[in-house]
């Protein structure tokens, strides 16, 4: 199996879900740093927070990167998830901003 490899910051995210690590997750936003779950924009320490809080690390998930491409400073993933919330696979793009993430949007299934 060929292993995956992210940038820092994606590797840090997936690092802190897996980790339950809330701390971690929040750091490695950008001040102005978002998550987008379809469509659902939550913006800033507080907005990624919350999100952590709600939809992930608060409902215990687990995340495995199925596959990845990164192109400049954008990264696709395919990636597996496990939680209270949701279970399944989605598609997740990365925008980072030099050492930290910028957004991390789970784009709407079609």
């Amino acid at each position: 199996m060929t292993e995956i490899t992210l940038p820092a910051p994606v590797q840090a995210l997936v690092e802190s879900i897996n980790n339950a690590d809330t701390e971690a997750f929040v750091a490695a936003f950008t001040p102005e740093g978002f998550v987008s779950d379809w469509g659902t924009v939550k913006a800033g320490p507080e907005g990624v927070r919350g999100w952590a809080e709600s939809d992930a690390i608060g409902a215990g998930a687990k995340m495995t990167v199925l596959s990845a491409d990164t192109s400049g400073d954008t990264t696709r993933i395919r990636f597996g998830w496990s939680s209270r919330v949701f279970n399944g696979e989605s598609d997740g793009i990365f925008v980072v901003d030099g050492d930290k993430l910028a957004s991390f949007t789970i784009p709407p299934a079609h």
